[in-house]
């Protein structure tokens, strides 16, 4: 298929077709919209209501605060508290993980509705019409807006009629709505730059996940969020923001000015190459050696986002680390606060129950690696890649297979770097807790495993595995702390596993995962040789 050179126009022909453009993405994303919206206006905007009932009385919330505050391991993992009303510690609880919701819901977004349909060969065929050439990327940044809009409107509107507040309410929802937008025009900064979807969303994430690690580092440091490291991380600009405790309405215009900016940037790469082109072509072919098995290809094809993941984990398990001794150091008559560690890290000591929680933490993560690993098969079937390979020798199932073996493989990689580097950053020997990190394997591969599956079975629903990691996610970060039902918390398979370090192995819970990832795979693969290869 040969690239079509966009003839340079002027004034309003470049966003030509963006209406039209506009509604076949809300058309194309008429569920996947509303669910993520939804989802996470109606997430942090209940978050009021639950925590009234975990914490019924002003005194318990004072001191839940100052606990918090006062420990510098906790604010790394949930940030300060900066007002002990309801809305102030919602905004504690929720508004960090909605952000990281509302950015990976954006990147998402733009990167399907820009280098997803250029790498397909769709928007060449969009292009043949009257369509701009800066319009394919504004109706995805219009479509970002509308998902984060509902959002924000959804989270604005149910927690002014649970707090009463109007002002704090508000910042909340136009902060989480501004953070997804961020990251939607950082995305499509990427989808200019990069030539490949997967690079795209990759990137994006990797910017995500050093703005997660820089405001840890600097809420760590500071109670306010003041440190340089803050100022540094866009996390760290949305923090400063302070829901219900006087409004910084200046950080909510730091963030409006960032996406403006990124915005002006993404049109201006926009305008300066052809459709199907990028600014960091990739290089053409094998720089050394051939390829000549299907484990080889897919060594190949997914060995950049192995290392990055490891290289990652490595580096949040040292920071983590070094922040294990601040959780000995928690105020220790709190119960409520000692309770919800507990709830995460297991009935031990509070050293050993944060270092849990942050093996637990890094192997909920890793689920996301191994799914999206997974989908890669997806993506190659899709972008019409898998068929010229499974037209020579190559089996479906030894083509999958090469892919899982990457997936599954750099599962256990990745998590005995995250286990190597909490062991380096706490200064303890490594046994223990790089065997509570193995212990994750588990339940990292039963998640995997239900992407095989529904690629296999259901390649249309493929998606939704990361939906149900995201859910896991979700549960492990607030669950304890809202106290919610074993019977909910057990929805996990992360919430089967013993908690290690500090408490006893129990191998039935393991050995049990383990034959469900199985028995996942092997019925993943069976579909898959049963079903048509599609484009």
């Amino acid at each position: 298929m040969t690239a079509v050179v966009a003839v340079p126009v002027r004034g309003s022909r470049q966003l030509a077709g963006t209406g039209a453009l506009l509604r076949l993405a809300l058309r194309r994303d008429r569920v996947m919209i509303p669910v993520w919206s939804v989802a996470l206006g109606g997430l942090v905007a209940s978050g009021a209501s639950t925590l009234e009932k975990v914490y019924r009385t002003a005194a318990e919330r004072a001191d839940v605060a100052h606990s918090m505050n006062g420990n510098g391991s906790l604010r790394a993992l949930y940030g300060p508290v900066f007002d002990d009303s309801v809305g102030g510690l919602t905004a504690w609880r929720f508004g960090g993980f909605g952000y990281v919701l509302a950015a990976v819901m954006s990147l998402l977004i733009v990167v399907r509705h820009t280098r997803e349909e250029e790498e397909t060969g769709r928007q060449e065929l969009l292009s043949s019409a009257m369509v701009g050439r800066r319009a394919p990327l504004t109706s995805a940044l219009l479509a970002a807006f509308v998902a984060n809009a509902l959002a924000a409107l959804i989270i604005t509107a149910g927690l002014a009629g649970s707090t009463g507040d109007t002002a704090g309410s508000a910042a909340l929802g136009l902060t989480t709505g501004a953070v997804g937008m961020l990251f939607a025009g950082m995305a499509a900064i990427m989808a200019q730059l990069t030539e490949s979807a997967r690079l795209a969303k990759g990137l994006t994430g990797a910017v995500l996940g050093a703005a997660f690690l820089l405001k840890a580092a600097g809420d760590t440091a500071t109670r306010d969020a003041s440190s340089v490291l803050d100022r540094l991380s866009p996390l760290g600009w949305a923090e400063n923001v302070r829901p219900y405790a006087g409004e910084r309405w200046w950080a909510l215009l730091l963030i409006v000015a960032a996406v403006l900016a990124q915005g002006a940037a993404a049109y201006v790469l926009a305008g300066r190459r052809d459709i199907g082109m990028s600014f960091v072509p990739p290089r053409p072919g094998p720089a050394e050696g051939r390829i000549s098995t299907a484990y080889g290809l897919a060594r190949r094809l997914q060995r950049g986002g192995v290392i990055g993941w490891t290289l990652g984990f490595a580096l949040a398990g040292l920071l983590f680390g070094g922040m294990t001794d601040g959780a000995a150091d928690l105020v220790g008559d709190n119960a409520q606060t000692k309770e919800i560690i507990q709830r995460m890290g297991g009935q031990s000591g509070l050293t050993d129950a944060f270092l849990a929680t942050m093996v637990g933490m890094l192997g909920m993560v890793a689920a996301l690696y191994a799914a999206s690993s997974v989908l890669r098969l997806h993506g190659e079937e899709t972008g019409q890649r898998a068929e010229p390979v499974l037209a020579a020798s190559v089996g479906r199932v030894r083509w999958a297979a090469g892919h899982l073996v990457i997936a599954f493989g750099g599962a256990a990689l990745i998590m005995v770097a995250g286990g190597l580097g909490l062991a380096a950053g706490y200064g303890r020997e490594p046994g223990p807790i790089l065997g509570a990190a193995l212990v994750q394997l588990p339940a990292i591969w039963a998640l995997a495993g239900l992407a095989v599956l529904l690629f296999g079975a259901f390649p249309r629903l493929a998606q939704a595995a990361l939906g149900v990691v995201g859910l896991c996610l979700a549960l492990g970060w607030i669950g304890p702390a809202l106290n919610l039902p074993r019977a909910v918390l057990d929805v996990s398979p992360f919430g089967h596993l013993p908690k290690l370090p500090g408490t006893e192995m129990v191998w039935t819970p393991v050995v049990l995962l383990t034959v469900v990832a199985a028995v996942l795979v092997g019925a993943g693969l069976g579909a898959l040789r049963r079903r048509d290869v599609t484009g």
